[in-house]
Formats: C-alpha cells, sequence, structure tokens
C-alpha cells in the first residue's frame, strides 16, 4: 500500500511538472523576446491577421529551439544522458541542468534587473553570480527580455510610422481626408518589407541579439 501510494504521489508531481513546461519555456528561454518582435513586426506592417497567431507561434518556437540548441546540448551531455545511464542521481542531474540555464539567462540579464530583485528579496551580500537564487534569477531575466524586445521592435516599428506618417500627410495635402491612410500605406509597406528582405533583416538579427 505504501508503494502504491508513493507511485500515485510521484505520478501526481509529474503532471504537476508537465503543466508548467510551456511556463518554462516563455519564460527561461527566448521565446518571450522573439514572440514580441514578431508581433511588432505584424502590427508595423498593419496585418492584424497575416502572418496568423499559430505561425508566428511556430516560428518563434522554432528559433528558440535554435537560439537555445547549444544550452539544451549542455543539459543532454552533463545532465540527461549521466542520468539515463544511471551515473547520476535526479538531484544532481537537475543541478546540472540548472547551471546552463542560469548562465544564458545572466548573459541576458542586465545587472539593473538583478539588483532590482535581490532587493526585493532583501538579500545581502550578494557578490556574484552564484550567490544569486534562482527565483530572484528568473524574474531578472524576464523584464530584461521584455525590455530588450520593445527596443528591437520600435528600432522595426519606426519605418512603418514613417511611411504612415508620409501617406497622411500627403493625403491631407491633396484633401482625400476622407481616405483612410492605411490602405495606401498597406501595399508600401509591405513592398518596403519584401524589397529589404526583412524576415532575413528580422531572423538575423533576433539571433545574434542573444550572442
Amino acid at each position: 500500500m505504501k508503494t502504491d501510494g508513493t507511485n500515485a504521489v510521484q505520478l501526481l508531481l509529474m503532471i504537476g511538472a508537465l503543466s508548467l513546461i510551456p511556463a518554462a519555456l516563455f519564460t527561461l528561454t527566448g521565446f518571450t523576446r522573439i514572440i514580441i518582435v514578431l508581433g511588432f513586426i505584424r502590427t508595423g506592417l498593419g496585418t492584424p491577421t497575416a502572418p496568423p497567431n499559430q505561425v508566428l507561434v511556430g516560428i518563434a518556437l522554432f528559433l528558440t529551439i535554435f537560439v537555445m540548441a547549444p544550452t539544451f546540448n549542455t543539459i543532454k551531455e552533463d545532465a540527461f544522458d549521466p542520468l539515463q545511464k544511471g551515473q547520476i542521481t535526479q538531484k544532481v542531474a537537475l543541478e546540472r541542468a540548472e547551471r546552463p540555464m542560469r548562465e544564458f539567462m545572466f548573459d541576458q540579464t542586465r545587472e539593473k534587473d538583478i539588483a532590482l530583485f535581490v532587493g526585493l528579496a532583501k538579500l545581502k551580500d550578494v557578490d556574484t553570480r552564484a550567490e544569486v537564487p534562482t527565483h530572484v534569477l528568473i524574474p531578472a531575466f524576464v523584464i530584461s527580455e521584455l525590455k530588450t524586445a520593445f527596443q528591437i521592435g520600435f528600432l522595426i516599428f519606426l519605418p512603418f510610422l514613417i511611411i504612415d506618417l508620409v501617406v497622411a500627410s500627403t493625403l491631407m495635402s491633396m484633401g482625400m481626408m476622407m481616405l483612410p491612410p492605411i490602405f495606401i500605406s498597406l501595399p508600401f509597406k509591405i513592398l518596403l518589407f519584401v524589397l529589404v528582405d526583412g524576415w532575413n533583416l528580422v531572423t538575423r538579427s533576433l539571433v545574434e541579439s542573444f550572442s
């Protein structure tokens, strides 16, 4: 009976852990930055349904896998493979898996954001990365990703805004104030994005922003 009870608890904990995988994907990887930037592109173009949400999420997911591949490979080699072979315990495997993720998050997190949550947690004498708890690092990483995503999104949005302003000013000078500027500016924005090979530039910038 004790064994059955233990197995039931382990199964319940496993199901609970699986439910946290989406949250971990959104908060512990570059997914947040990527999906926000892609959303800015769609908003800047003025095409609210193209690409559709499913396509944007799919693109963001596979770009995230591409960006996180070195980290995931390190986790596989240092934690997952030894655990499968029975060379280490689950506790040791979790500790080894945590290290590469922490290194990735530290590399993308501003010191100002880490200091903010260290102060909010009322921690003292935190001088090195190793002394920063993971529960403090994660929210600092998230808000750093949000700021970086909005900075990139602003730079992407600016050319589209200029086109909108030029078209709106031109229509007003011609006395065509009843014609929505979006109908005229949309083809020009799409043409500009295609001519400069926008998807290539955005993808390159996103991937390189993690290096």
